[in-house]
């Protein structure tokens, strides 16, 4: 049987000790929604016209999107009152940009976003907080996982409901691991360990031809935040805008100049294979054994796996850190998405808290986990069969949870709160582009990237009225 190690590290913010556990799965019909108490309204404690239409916009598509009709058909079947419609709305930035040009009463009652569409939702006043349902309800956090709730929670209130969640972890050939003469059951955990095995792993054949890398990166903004928190360094001011609203990227100081010319360094020495920002032709490469080592989101790591088949075994391993930095300092930010609840129907927002509140039961989170490969956002969903199995035939899935587990939550681990972190993505990668390609020094790529962000950022707050 699958034992989970289990090191719950609950943190200060004050949201996870909620007195009783929710009887039932939603809130009891009739009474006030938040946003009815706030303009005086009360909603009926019945709907004689048929069930409570809900329409829910999500980003999971191929086949994630048959995992969430199956969830939200069995909600339907055992809540008459309440009737769910899912809808598909594309990619991740295409549902936000949807949402942004969308009216109150042409857009969604629940909606998935994305980790770093947190600021803006808030900023959006589209939304109605978790936390007010959550105290409404008496509805019980304890379970939860403390890393996860901490990145979705602004002043000690849960603004979203955690739905699905992942890190990254390292992925690393354990045949390639033996045939180097590497102990396949230890991987690295330092940077210098990482750069080490990297030449090790690194196979010509006669005539001089890299056959096989020692290690092949994405170029992906969010492996470059989160080898800032395994560092314990912010990405932006006003700790990650976390103490008071962001003003400023400051990620361009010795952490990430150090991270992205260790990666540099591996390039130059030929051990560090640099295959360009689509983290699919990284997976391909690691699948087909053409890199020995890569890191890529726990999210992927049953596709990856099967993917491999018999061809190798596949290690998982936590990223590594900075030689500088303790083991116990640090950690990952959880990536993923979750669930907002909008404003734009205030006699829905219960019927739509209902299904949110019964996505998050422990047998909801486990049978998403085991057929998806999400983390579950609550630590008893792994007690369900379905969860136990699940981890029997991925075992590789240990690892992942217990790094989650062994992070510490501090302002870097809990993840920076930027209005334009889209973009902010998207200039950190160019930067490292420019670097891993010899156009600019890392200090000088880093300099520019942070000096546009924190522009975007200013415009944006200036926009927001912030």
């Amino acid at each position: 049987m699958f034992t989970l190690k289990r090191k719950w590290m609950m943190s200060g913010l004050g949201i996870f000790a909620t007195a009783a556990l929710l009887a039932g799965c939603g809130s009891a019909a009739g009474g006030t929604t938040p946003t009815q108490q706030a303009q005086g309204q009360t909603t009926p404690a019945s709907n004689n016209q048929g069930p409570v239409e809900i329409a829910f916009w999500h980003a999971m598509g191929g086949g994630l999107e048959p995992v969430i009709q199956e969830l939200v058909s069995h909600f339907n079947s055992t809540h008459p009152n309440v009737h769910v419609t899912a809808t598909f709305q594309g990619n991740y930035d295409d549902e936000l940009n949807k949402f942004r040009q969308s009216g109150k009463e042409d857009g969604p009652d629940v909606i998935q976003v994305y980790d770093i569409g947190t600021r803006y939702m808030i900023d959006s006043g589209r939304i109605v907080p978790m936390q007010q349902f959550i105290d409404q309800s008496q509805f019980d956090l304890s379970k939860f996982e403390p890393n996860v709730l901490g990145y979705y929670s602004v002043d000690n209130k849960l603004y979203s409901m955690p739905f699905n969640t992942s890190n990254p972890v390292l992925y690393y050939n354990k045949d390639a691991f033996q045939k180097a003469g590497l102990d396949p059951n230890k991987p690295p955990r330092t940077y210098s360990e990482f750069a080490q095995d990297a030449q090790k792993l690194t196979v010509k054949n006669a005539a001089g031809t890299t056959t096989q890398y020692g290690a092949g990166i994405a170029i992906y903004g969010w492996f470059f935040e989160q080898e800032l928190a395994e560092a314990d360094a912010l990405f932006a001011d006003n700790n990650n805008g976390r103490t008071s609203r962001a003003t400023a990227a400051v990620f361009n100081q010795s952490a990430g100049v150090n991270f992205v010319n260790w990666w540099k360094s591996m390039i130059d020495q030929g051990s560090m294979a640099n295959l360009g920002r689509n983290t699919a032709d990284t997976q391909k490469a690691f699948e087909d054994g053409k890199i020995a080592m890569t890191l890529d989101s726990t999210g992927g790591l049953t596709p990856i796996v099967d993917a491999v088949g018999n061809k190798f075994k596949v290690g998982v391993g936590y990223l590594p850190k900075p030689d500088n930095v303790p083991q116990d300092k640090g950690g990952v930010i959880i990536g993923g998405a979750s669930l907002w609840i909008t404003n734009s129907h205030p006699d829905k927002e219960e019927a739509a808290w209902e299904f949110v509140s019964w996505l998050s039961q422990p047998e909801q989170q486990a049978l998403w986990h085991a057929k998806t490969g999400y983390f579950a956002t609550r630590t008893d969903a792994y007690d369900q069969p379905i969860a136990q199995q699940f981890h029997q035939k991925y075992p590789q899935l240990e690892v992942a949870i217990n790094q989650l587990h062994d992070t510490k939550l501090d302002y870097a681990t809990q993840g920076a709160l930027v209005g334009t972190m889209t973009q902010a993505r998207q200039e950190v990668e160019s930067a490292i582009e420019s670097v891993l390609g010899g156009q600019q020094p890392t200090q000088q790529a880093l300099d520019q990237a942070a000096q546009q962000i924190s522009s975007q950022i200013k415009q944006y707050n200036l926009q927001t009225g912030k």
